[in-house]
C-alpha cells in the first residue's frame, strides 16, 4: 500500500469513527430528550405545537398598549423613501436592489453613476420581484446577482423561497430585461457558482441526492457548457464528504483583462485549501489553510491571513493583508512570494478590502474605531498607504468599488451619527459625502462612552454605552446589553432610528460589548474561544454586564441582553449560568442545544468553532453549557423572549422550539415565536422585518421600563 493510500485509509477509518460516535452520541441524547420530536421540521405535530405558541405570544406582545406604536414606527422608518440606496457598480453603472411599499419583495434596478450621485436618481428597472412572483406563484426573495465576466450583459439572478440559504439560479439579459430563453437554469439547492466566460460557468451544487458534506454543504465542482444538460456536466474538482463547509468556485479579475478560475475547499469553517484552475486541470496554490483571497488588482492577487506564514524567508502575521504577483502564483503555485500590504498593530483589525482598477481600499479597526487606508502598488513591488480623511470615532465600511475605474464607496456610521455614504477617488484622494440618512430623532440629547470591564481571568473587554446626557447614576436607566462572541466577526456601533425613537427617546440605554471570539482585535481575540476556551466569552460578557451594574447605571432590574444566531448561544448561556444578573433575554435564530447542533441544519460546519461531541473534552464542556441541557427546575430564570423562523435552514428553528418546549416543562414563564418565512434573519420584506422589532421591542418595554 503506497503513502498516499495509507494517508487516504487512515483518514477515511478516522472519519467514519467520528461519524459513529457522533450518531452514538445523537442516540444517546434521545434517550432523555422527550423533545427531539420538535426536530421534525414540518411534521403536523410540530406545526400544531408552533401556531399554539405563536397564538399565545402574539396574543401577549401585540395587546400590549405599546405595540402599534412600535409597529408604526418600524414600519415608517423602514419603508422611509429617504434611505439610502446602497450602489453596486455593475459595467460602469449603479445597479440597487429596493424595497418598499410599493415594491415589498423588491426591484433591481440600474442608473448612471452621475445620476445615482445626484438628489433624486432617474431609476431604470430591470427586474420587478413582486410582479415574478405573483406570475409564477412562488415566494421568491432575493439573494443576489452575478453577471459574466465578458460581456457583463448576461447575469445570474439568485432567488430563494421564503428566505431560506437553498437558492434557484437564473439567468437574465440586462439588455433586453428578460430572463434569457435557453440560458443557464440552477434548480434549488446550496450552491454557488463562478463564470468561466460568457458561455461557460463552474458550479458547486447537490448534483445528485446526497452529494452534500455532512453539514449540507455542495463539494463538487463541474463546468457547465451553454445550452448543455446539468447530467452533461464535467467534473473539474471535488472535495471531500467530511469537510465542513464544502467546495466553491470562485472568479478573480483584476478589472482590465486577467481572469483567475479558482476552486475553495473548506475542510473546516476556518479553513481553506485553495486551487487555480489551468488548461490541464487544477494546481493547489499553497497557501497557508487559515487565509482568504480577497481580490486581483493590476496583477497582484490580495491574500489576508488569519495564521502567522512564512513563505520564501518572509513572516507575516495573523491578521496582515499581502499580494503575490499573479505571473508568479500562475507560473509556480508552489512557490509564493508575498509582498506585506497592510500589517496591524496590537489593538488593530483588517476589517474590508475594495478593489479598484489600480489600487486597494482597506477598512480596519483600532481600539474598535473604523479607518480607511488606500493603498497603491510602487514599481519596486512594495505598497504605499494614504488614509482617507473621514470621520473619527465612526464605524467605517466597505460597500463597493468599480474594479474599471478608480472610485470606491465606503459608509461611515455611529451611534448618533446617521449613515453617510462616501465617494473615494483612489486616483486623486477626493472623498465627499454622497447621500446621507436625514436624523431620525434628536441625537444632540445623548452621548456615547467606551468603558473597559475587567473579565475574570483579567483580560480588558471594551464595550459601548448610548444614553442620555443627562442619565442619572442611580441604577434607574433601562439598559440593553448586545453582543455577538463568535466567528471572528467585530461588532460596532451603528445608527438605528428605531432604537433612537422607541428606546433611546423613552430613557433607556444601549450597549454593545466587544467580547472575546469576535474579530475586533484580530484573529488572536477570536481564538481565545474556541472550542473548550468558550466560557471566556460567556465570562466577558458576564463581566460587562456586572460592570454597567457597578457603575450604577443600571441593576439586574433593569438590564436585559440581546443577541442572535451565535448570539442567541451567548443569551441563552447567559440565561442559565447568571439568571440573577438579567430581567431580559432577547435570544434570535439561536443555536441552544449543544449536544446535538452537529445534527440539525448546517450545525456540522461549525465544530471548528464550538468543538465536537465526537471528542470527550469537547463533549464534556459542550454538555457544560448547552443552555438547553442546562436547564434546572426551581431556578427563577427571567422570561425570555424566544424567537426563530422556520425557513431557517442554517441554524434551524428546532434549538428555540426544544428550549421553549424545556421551559414550559418545567413551568418556566418563557415567550415563543416562529415566523414562517425569513431565513436566517427576522423576514423577507421591511413590514416582516417590523413586526419582529416591534415584537422585540415591545418585550423589552415590558420587561425594562
Amino acid at each position: 500500500m503506497s503513502g498516499v493510500g495509507v494517508r487516504g485509509w487512515w483518514r477515511a477509518g478516522a472519519v467514519a469513527l467520528a461519524a459513529v460516535m457522533i450518531a452514538a452520541c445523537g442516540h444517546e441524547a434521545a434517550q432523555d430528550d422527550p423533545f427531539q420530536w420538535l426536530e421534525e421540521l414540518d411534521s403536523p405535530r410540530a406545526k400544531a405545537w408552533v401556531a399554539a405558541e405563536n397564538d399565545k405570544t402574539l396574543r401577549v406582545l401585540e395587546q400590549d398598549p405599546r405595540y402599534a406604536d412600535n409597529l408604526a414606527a418600524a414600519k415608517e422608518l423602514g419603508n422611509a423613501p429617504d434611505r439610502i440606496p446602497m450602489p453596486r457598480f455593475a459595467n460602469g453603472a449603479i445597479e440597487n436592489f429596493w424595497q418598499g411599499p410599493d415594491h415589498p419583495r423588491g426591484i433591481w434596478r440600474t442608473t448612471s453613476v452621475a445620476d445615482y450621485e445626484s438628489p433624486q436618481p432617474n431609476w431604470s428597472k430591470l427586474l420587478d420581484l413582486d410582479a415574478l412572483a405573483e406570475a409564477e406563484q412562488k415566494n421568491w426573495v432575493w439573494k443576489g446577482v452575478d453577471c459574466d465576466p465578458v460581456t457583463r450583459k448576461r447575469c445570474l439572478v439568485s432567488l430563494s423561497e421564503g428566505g431560506e440559504d437553498a437558492v434557484t439560479l437564473r439567468e437574465f439579459d440586462v439588455a433586453t430585461k428578460e430572463f434569457v430563453t435557453d440560458g443557464f437554469v440552477l434548480p434549488r439547492s446550496k450552491q454557488s457558482v463562478a463564470w468561466v466566460d460568457d458561455n461557460t460557468v463552474l458550479v458547486s451544487r447537490e448534483w445528485q441526492s446526497g452529494e452534500t458534506t455532512t453539514s449540507g454543504y455542495p463539494f463538487i465542482v463541474k463546468q457547465v457548457r451553454r445550452g448543455q444538460p446539468l447530467t452533461e456536466a464535467v467534473e473539474i474538482t471535488r472535495g471531500d464528504k467530511s469537510d465542513g463547509l464544502g467546495t466553491q468556485p470562485l472568479l478573480l479579475e483584476d478589472g482590465k483583462a486577467l481572469r483567475l478560475n479558482v476552486v475553495q475547499r473548506g475542510p473546516s469553517f476556518f479553513e481553506r485549501q485553495f486551487s487555480l484552475l489551468t488548461g490541464s486541470g487544477t494546481a493547489r496554490l499553497e497557501l497557508p489553510p487559515k487565509s482568504d483571497l480577497a481580490g486581483l488588482v493590476g496583477n497582484h492577487l490580495l491574500v489576508s491571513l488569519r495564521q502567522d506564514w512564512t513563505t520564501e524567508g518572509a513572516t507575516f502575521r495573523a491578521g496582515s493583508l499581502v499580494s503575490l504577483n499573479a505571473d508568479e502564483v500562475i507560473k509556480n503555485p508552489q512557490r509564493l512570494r508575498a509582498t506585506p500590504i497592510y500589517l496591524p498593530g496590537p489593538t488593530e483589525t483588517l476589517e474590508g478590502v475594495l478593489a479598484t482598477r489600480d489600487r486597494i481600499v482597506v477598512t480596519s479597526l483600532n481600539d474598535v474605531r473604523g479607518r480607511a487606508t488606500v493603498y497603491t502598488p510602487q514599481p519596486d513591488g512594495s505598497w504605499s498607504g494614504a488614509p482617507v480623511p473621514l470621520p473619527d470615532n465612526a464605524t467605517i465600511d466597505t460597500v463597493d468599488a468599480d474594479p474599471q475605474g478608480s472610485v470606491a464607496y465606503l459608509s461611515v456610521t455611529s451611534f448618533l451619527e446617521p449613515t453617510t455614504l462616501w465617494s473615494l477617488d483612489t486616483g486623486t484622494g477626493r472623498v465627499q459625502p454622497v447621500k446621507t440618512t436625514p436624523p431620525r430623532f434628536d441625537s444632540s440629547r445623548y452621548v456615547v462612552e467606551q468603558h473597559k470591564a475587567a473579565s475574570p481571568d483579567g483580560t480588558q473587554v471594551p464595550y459601548f454605552i448610548v444614553h442620555a446626557a443627562d442619565m442619572k447614576l442611580d441604577g434607574t436607566t433601562p439598559t440593553i446589553l448586545h453582543a455577538y462572541g463568535g466567528f471572528g466577526l467585530s461588532q460596532t456601533p451603528s445608527y438605528d432610528g428605531l432604537l433612537g425613537r422607541r428606546w433611546l427617546e423613552r430613557g433607556g440605554a444601549f450597549v454593545v460589548a466587544n467580547i472575546r471570539g469576535g474579530g475586533e482585535f484580530g484573529p488572536a481575540w477570536h481564538e481565545a474561544a474556541l472550542t473548550t476556551n468558550r466560557q471566556r466569552a460567556f465570562d466577558d460578557f458576564a463581566a460587562v454586564g456586572k460592570d454597567l451594574i457597578a457603575r450604577d447605571i443600571t441593576t439586574p432590574q433593569r438590564l436585559g441582553i440581546l443577541g442572535g444566531s451565535n448570539g442567541g448561544l451567548l443569551m441563552g448561556v447567559e440565561l442559565t449560568q447568571h439568571p440573577e444578573l438579567w430581567n431580559a433575554v432577547g435570544i434570535q435564530v439561536p443555536l441552544l442545544d449543544m449536544m446535538r447542533y452537529e445534527q440539525i441544519a448546517a450545525g456540522a460546519s461549525w465544530v471548528g468553532e464550538y468543538g465536537t461531541v465526537a471528542d470527550p473534552a469537547q463533549r464534556a464542556f459542550l454538555e457544560s453549557i448547552s443552555p438547553y441541557r442546562q436547564l434546572r427546575s426551581g431556578v427563577p430564570y427571567p422570561e425570555p423572549f424566544i424567537w426563530t423562523s422556520t425557513k431557517d435552514d442554517r441554524v434551524g428553528p428546532q434549538h428555540a422550539r426544544k428550549f421553549a418546549a424545556r421551559l414550559a416543562e418545567l413551568g418556566t414563564p418563557y415567550l415563543f415565536y416562529e415566523a414562517d418565512q425569513g431565513g436566517h434573519g427576522s423576514g423577507t420584506n421591511i413590514d416582516e422585518k417590523a413586526r419582529t422589532s416591534a415584537l422585540e421591542y415591545t418585550y423589552f418595554m415590558r420587561r425594562l421600563m
